[in-house]
């Protein structure tokens, strides 16, 4: 219970960033329960502490319907992700995990893959408003492993990565999924796909189809990726494209 607005647990608390930074060779920042101060105190910290880049842990509820699913629109639930980069410093290196994603696609790749497409046809995650600043993620230490709170359906961890590796947004891998689940060479994949064709946050995405089974979506042109479990898809596919990586109802071109 830190009181944040007291001037000199400020001036401490900068001078440990700074040392953490300076000293120990930190440069960037990751903020817990970032609900638990305000983003006017967060930006005191990374003004003072100038690190190359800080992302923010603000885990808020989707907007749920009757039959207990997210709303298809969770517009306010992204909002807040973005009100909180804006008073930090959107020109800065402050940035959100995009649990808006997160949530979406945990339902989404149950056979429900049309919530992929919102209803402005963008991205329905923070990534469709300001994939700059959004933090994709799988899973983390709090969703998954030993607290299993808001898993993602582990049969189809992978196309959870496909999705956010070939995807705008800055993707993390979690820890268990890369080394504790025998999943490392499916990541890497996708990873170096995603290096060699120089995809980045901000990279242009065209949703190209999405159905409850299907999936496509072209990302800067050079990029083709497809989840769900339809198979016959060679007509959508543009000439020249070619198959680099696949797996369990996920591929890529």
């Amino acid at each position: 219970d830190i009181d944040h607005l007291n001037p000199r647990v400020q001036k401490e608390l900068v001078e440990w960033l700074n040392w953490l930074r300076t000293d120990v060779g930190f440069d960037g920042w990751r903020f817990d329960f970032a609900k638990g101060y305000s983003a006017d105190v967060a930006k005191i910290y990374v003004d003072r502490s100038e690190p190359s880049f800080a992302v923010a842990e603000i885990w808020t509820s989707l907007a749920y319907g009757g039959d207990g699913k997210p709303n298809l629109n969770q517009d306010p639930h992204r909002q807040e992700l973005v009100n909180w980069v804006n008073k930090v410093g959107g020109s800065g290196p402050a940035t959100t995990f995009d649990f808006t994603t997160k949530g979406i696609l945990n339902v989404a790749a149950e056979g429900e893959l049309w919530r992929l497409r919102g209803t402005d046809g963008k991205a329905p995650g923070m990534i469709g408003w300001w994939p700059a600043k959004a933090v994709t993620f799988v899973d983390n230490h709090d969703t998954g492993s030993t607290q299993h709170m808001w898993p993602f359906p582990s049969d189809r961890v992978m196309q959870g990565y496909a999705y956010i590796l070939t995807h705008p947004g800055t993707p993390c891998i979690f820890y268990d999924h890369f080394f504790d689940w025998g999943l490392k060479e499916e990541i890497d994949r996708l990873v170096s796909i995603r290096t060699r064709q120089g995809i980045h946050s901000e990279s242009k995405l065209q949703i190209m189809e999405a159905d409850a089974d299907l999936y496509l979506a072209e990302i800067d042109g050079k990029v083709i990726v497809k989840l769900g479990p339809r198979y016959d898809v060679g007509h959508l596919i543009p000439e020249g494209f070619k198959v680099v990586a696949h797996g369990n109802d996920y591929a890529v071109w």
